[in-house]
């Protein structure tokens, strides 16, 4: 048992050693707090609530959140989107990357239910032309009944506070707006060629974790697993690795989230002989991929694969290339 727990203890010490030669740490040696929970105030979480107050009145959590019925659903025409799917007023319905289809499963309660309210199963009607079959519901933890399209629980976003608004398109780099055939928005958009100048013509689900794309303007760069570019930011720290993008920044600069190596096509796990392929320990809690010691984001102003809507934004956002280094043309 002893020789067994020593061994054990020299595994994670020779872990953390490997981090920290690697990119360094931006909190103090033995406190890296990787797994340390979200900061109470929103800023880290899943949901993309940061410090900003939903819009009054747009949700409450639980059976609250119900209250606002779908009624006859519609499908509206969006122009970096395609079609998209809306309830009886318009307010356009998403999909959470974290829930599930199969079987139909909610991850989003407590806070993230008041951000996103839930689209409650009643009095929903398919719209003209959608497949009715797809519609269907899920039982949440409180026991209320949310719609479901194709599987996947729809949700409004609170910060959506007119007919039309797609503010969560991205949010978090897990949001999207929902296809009338339950996909994501932005990947039918991409199928029906929006993006394909920018060669991102593949759907997202046929994507590695990480991969790269040949922009016309900038080359190769790096996507994620929904074919959406990834940024670094200048005001970033390499060495100690540190991530300068907190609080309010996260709405519109999702991290990336980690990705394993073997997920990965095009990407330099190693960068000059170092392993710069590592998770960045973030104060907030937050687990962050890096390339060479580069903590990576996406953009929430990037709304379908192909976009670079990112490059440039301040002087300080720039798309990323394969081994980590900003992309400045």
């Amino acid at each position: 048992m002893k020789t067994s727990w020593r061994s054990a203890s020299l595994v994670a010490v020779a872990a953390a050693l490997a981090l920290t030669t690697a990119c360094g740490s931006d909190t103090p040696s033995g406190s890296q707090n990787v797994g340390a929970a979200p900061a109470a105030n929103g800023v880290g979480n899943d949901y993309g609530a940061g410090t900003s107050t939903p819009t009054p009145g747009a949700g409450q959590a639980g059976a609250g959140a119900q209250a606002q019925t779908a009624g006859q659903l519609a499908v509206k025409k969006n122009k970096a989107l395609g079609e998209v799917v809306t309830d009886s007023s318009g307010m356009t319905l998403y999909r959470f990357d974290k829930d599930t289809a199969s079987p139909p499963k909610t991850n989003c309660e407590g806070d993230c239910a008041t951000a996103w309210p839930p689209v409650p199963a009643s009095d929903a009607t398919a719209a003209a032309g959608m497949d009715k079959t797809l519609l269907g519901e899920v039982t949440r933890a409180d026991g209320t009944k949310q719609l479901t399209l194709d599987g996947w629980p729809l949700y409004r976003y609170a910060k959506d506070t007119k007919a039309g608004d797609t503010k969560g398109q991205g949010v978090q780099g897990t949001w999207y707006a929902s296809a009338p055939n339950g996909k994501k928005a932005a990947a039918d958009a991409a199928e029906a060629g929006a993006g394909d100048e920018a060669g991102a013509g593949a759907e997202a689900g046929d994507l590695p974790g990480l991969s790269t794309r040949q922009d016309p303007k900038l080359g190769e760069v790096v996507v994620d697993k929904n074919g959406m570019t990834v940024y670094r930011f200048e005001k970033d720290v390499q060495w100690p690795m540190k991530s300068n993008c907190v609080g309010e920044c996260l709405e519109k600069w999702p991290v990336v989230e980690p990705v394993d190596a073997a997920d990965t096509k095009g990407i330099d796990t190693e960068v000059d002989g170092r392993r710069g392929y590592v998770i960045n320990p973030r104060a907030d809690g937050l687990k962050q991929q890096s390339i060479d010691c580069w903590p990576m984001y996406t953009f929430a102003g990037d709304k379908k694969p192909g976009d670079t809507n990112g490059q440039g934004v301040g002087g300080t956002w720039y798309a990323m290339a394969p081994d980590g280094k900003a992309i400045k043309k």
